[in-house]
């Protein structure tokens, strides 16, 4: 049995971050932190890719394995938009580098205790709560802490009205002629088969003239097989990005709920959830580490005040309900996605738009994106929403 101040349940991006914020030196008190991570096996989290935007040099930097200033979006004619996105730049961390450097400084924080078990339950407690999980070697572990924080993966998705998946294969590769601009990314190449329902694209991220990251997502109602993805990469790297000779250094497989779905943050009077499954992903786009960190940055401020350390709501109402509507109209097929995507690139400036994602634009400014979308279609889906039940999602 162990006691702490926090537990953390979890150490992916967001149990990483709020043990890191916890325990980093500043004003306020520090708790003492049990982080507590699944044994290696299938409760871990796969290798994954983290995209995000920020101004200038960020807490993470040197887990960044690049960054652009310049994002490029194609539509299906072949028509091409780019832009800075100035004073932001656009970064990606792979989780091996950003728990490498993360567990480093961890490790030289005696605060905080690290515990391999797989967890099985969380139980309210008097003045907190118990966390009750199973070592490796099959030996029971018991952690009671003041306040638990849970990162694990929710095992169904709440009720929403809409449910879409994105889900996406990429290929590492590297071609033997220089094929890309280390300078700007892909953020969504339509030159791809659209789906019958949803919409698909290409994404390119580049780490040198030979080396890039390049996927090819869908946003729609079901995974695809594993050669079907294989089949849309080969023809996106020969087809559309007339790649050559190119070799595979590794992959990267990922399903990501885009839901309107209200995700419930306390579970307990001291258990709260954090990261995907306290909602901190983004309903309309996927993007998630952003806004960890907002969540993760609030419950310190709040613990090192001596407040409840709640967790905020991870994107603003007016977002929520922009997004609700957005996934509607895609469901529905009112808008055409890849249409609908490219244009909001071409009418309005990009450094602008990753604002709006990130939910920092003020009401004019989202009033004169919104007039960038097919007005009578999203109004009726307006109407609509209120008038639909919430279900649960049938899908996989």
């Amino acid at each position: 049995m162990f006691d702490a101040d926090v537990a953390v349940v979890g150490a992916g991006a967001a149990g990483l971050s709020l043990a890191h914020r916890l325990s980093a030196s500043g004003a306020g008190r520090r708790p003492r932190v049990a982080l507590i991570d699944a044994p290696p096996g299938p409760l871990r989290a796969p290798r994954r890719t983290w995209c995000f935007w920020e101004p200038g040099d960020g807490a993470y930097e040197a887990a960044v394995t690049a960054s652009w200033q310049r994002l490029a979006v194609h539509d299906h004619r072949g028509g091409t938009t780019s832009g800075s996105i100035a004073p932001l730049r656009y970064k990606m961390i792979r989780s091996d580098d950003f728990e490498a450097l993360v567990e480093r400084e961890l490790a030289e924080r005696p605060e905080v205790r690290r515990i391999e078990a797989a967890v099985e339950a969380v139980r309210d407690v008097p003045e907190g709560a118990e966390v009750h999980g199973t070592t490796a070697g099959g030996s029971p572990v018991t952690v009671t802490a003041r306040w638990v924080f849970d990162s694990r993966p929710l095992t169904s998705l709440p009720p929403a009205r809409t449910t879409l998946l994105q889900h996406f294969r990429g290929w590492f590769v590297r071609t033997e002629r220089h094929a890309f601009d280390p300078g700007v990314v892909r953020l969504m190449d339509f030159r791809t088969p659209q789906p019958s329902h949803g919409l698909s694209f290409g994404y390119v991220l580049p780490t040198g003239p030979h080396t890039a990251l390049v996927e090819y997502t869908e946003f729609s109602s079901a995974p695809l097989s594993t050669e079907a993805y294989e089949a849309a990469l080969r023809h996106y790297t020969g087809d559309v990005l007339r790649l050559g000779s190119l070799s595979v250094t590794g992959t990267e497989t990922g399903v990501i709920p885009m839901t309107d779905a209200p995700f419930t943050r306390q579970t307990g009077p001291a258990v709260f959830r954090i990261g995907a499954a306290g909602g901190a992903t983004r309903p309309a786009t996927g993007y998630t580490f952003a806004a960890v960190q907002r969540q993760t940055r609030a419950i310190d401020a709040a613990y090192r005040a001596g407040r409840p350390p709640v967790p905020p709501p991870p994107h603003p109402v007016r977002s929520r309900a922009m997004d609700s509507v957005l996934l509607r109209a895609l469901d529905t097929g009112r808008v055409d996605g890849a249409d609908f995507f490219a244009r909001l690139f071409r009418h309005v400036p990009a450094e602008r738009l990753l604002r709006f994602l990130d939910g920092r634009t003020r009401l004019h400014e989202d009033l004169a994106i919104g007039l960038r979308t097919p007005v009578l279609p999203m109004l009726r889906t307006v109407a609509e929403l209120p008038l639909l039940p919430r279900r649960p999602f049938a899908g996989p």
